[in-house]
């Protein structure tokens, strides 16, 4: 769909609607594109644990307190 600016800020709501049934939006200024509105693509909401998956598995021991040792040379 293509809309000029007046038009777009009037239906701004109309065209949300429109955006999030996945249609795209080309805003035009003077019968010129300026702007293609598309609907939003939401992210991974969970980040796994660790960066390479090539690695083995973390185990239970992974999350288990440090040594105090450890924890005294962080001090």
């Amino acid at each position: 769909m293509t809309v000029n600016v007046h038009e777009a800020k009037a239906r701004l709501s109309e065209l949300l609607d429109l955006l999030e049934k996945g249609e795209t939006v080309v805003i035009c200024r003077r019968n010129r594109p300026v702007a293609e509105l598309r609907r939003y693509a939401e992210k991974e909401k969970t980040r796994p644990i660790g960066l390479c998956p090539e690695l083995a598995p973390l185990t239970d021991e992974f999350f288990e307190p440090l040594p105090s040792e450890w924890l005294d040379a962080f001090s």
